[in-house]
């Protein structure tokens, strides 16, 4: 039988060979459903759909995007909770490159999906998968308001002097070359959680967030607003994540061109998908690199410490950047499971106030909780981060305000 529910919102994730899914609630946050769509142009592909404490599954081919949204919407309606009449009051799109044309949650028309494919350049893994989901969606919910939420968009007005690169003037004005940032949702979201778990006015709080998954950013946060963050033109930059590099002397570029013969998009290749831990370790897996490591692998060990290295330069430069912090935030699947990360990344900087208690960070909790000592300068914590939720909520206020 379809429920039929309101004001729900169903937030769309299109990667360049998956689709993440959620139908939730705004409001309170509650999830209706939720799934994956995985390995998109793979015969092995797939869909892995959570609805009323169940989970189903099938296994197969799923051509591209748009094969992936029907199978999705195929199991809506199989699992009871068919979109076309399940109250859905907005469709909330993930996309990651807004470049400099969008740095607000934006009503998608013709004109918008254009200028999002336009953005490929800046973007070639995620914006045309991201363009493929909303024409997909579209399609499939005519009636129904699209937004698109930009991955870029917290960290638009970051100051010039964090955001420029320096580099010749007129070439990077020609080709849009400037920081953008990355993982904007998930930093504005958990800043915004820190505020609320301290009591504390955002206008009066200086943060260190670390957003760690298989992709990792950092930001430095004045009174709710960024003023730097690890990422670039592109999610290569910065910290070392699963299988990006972060920071590299960009002569190493034109080194590989000319003594491995490596051309540019096997160097694109080398440095986005086979380095950081995996390039170091052979895996990308944080609990399968901790395994080896307890299985005294020193490979996996290298990589480790090499991981740890870059999260403390970064928290260095932020604590001067802005000239002290108030509350460091842990989040995303490493940040908010790996004990061992945040005392390492922590560890010995009591004289600045930056203490972990050992029993707080090793209690297993998925609420937001703080592992620094009772009375401690600095506040140490652990927030969950939700994206879903938040473009949930900016889709619903766009979808809102245009009716």
């Amino acid at each position: 039988m379809t429920e039929a529910v309101d004001d729900l919102v169903l937030v769309i994730n299109s990667g360049s060979s998956s689709i993440k899914y959620q139908l939730l609630n705004p409001e309170s946050g509650a999830v209706t459903a939720s799934g994956m769509v995985d390995r998109i142009g793979e015969g092995n592909a797939g869909i892995e759909h959570q609805a009323d404490g169940q989970t189903t599954e099938r296994r197969g081919a799923v051509a591209d995007h748009p094969a992936g949204l029907r199978l999705i919407f195929d199991m809506f309606a199989e699992t009871g909770h068919d979109l076309a009449q399940a109250g859905v009051r907005a469709v909330g799109h993930r996309v990651v490159h807004g470049g400099e044309v969008f740095y607000q949650p934006t009503l998608i028309d013709d004109a918008v999906v254009a200028a999002i494919g336009e953005l490929s350049s800046l973007a070639p893994l995620h914006n045309p998968a991201n363009v493929a989901g909303i024409e997909s969606a579209r399609e499939l919910l005519p009636q129904v308001p699209q937004v698109a939420v930009f991955d870029t968009a917290f960290f638009h007005g970051l100051p010039d002097a964090a955001k420029t690169y320096a580099i010749d003037a007129k070439v990077a004005a020609a080709h849009g070359i400037r920081k953008y940032g990355f993982h904007g949702t998930s930093h504005e979201y958990v800043s915004g959680q820190v505020a609320e778990f301290l009591g504390r006015d955002p206008a009066g709080l200086n943060q260190i967030v670390f957003h760690l998954g298989n992709g990792a950013s950092a930001s430095a946060i004045r009174g709710g607003h960024p003023i730097d963050t690890t990422m670039g033109l592109t999610p290569l930059e910065g910290l070392v994540m699963g299988t990006r590099s972060g920071d590299i002397d960009p002569g190493i570029i034109a080194h590989l061109m000319r003594s491995a013969h490596l051309d540019i998009d096997q160097i694109d290749t080398l440095l986005n998908r086979d380095s950081g831990i995996k390039g170091l370790s052979g895996v990308n897996d944080f609990r399968e690199l901790q395994r080896l490591i307890g299985n005294g692998d020193s490979a996996a060990q290298l990589a480790y410490d090499v991981y740890i290295h870059r999260l403390r330069r970064y928290l260095g430069a932020y604590l001067i950047d802005l000239g002290g912090v108030d509350a460091i935030t842990f989040t995303a699947g490493v940040g908010e499971n790996s004990p061992q990360v945040r005392a390492d990344a922590l560890a010995d900087l009591s004289r600045f106030g930056i203490e972990v208690d050992a029993t707080a960070n090793t209690a297993k909790s998925r609420t937001a909780r703080r592992i620094s000592p009772p009375g401690a300068p600095v506040a140490v914590l652990v927030v969950p981060t939700n994206e879903e939720l938040a473009i949930a909520r900016a889709a619903h206020r766009v979808a809102t305000a245009s009716a």
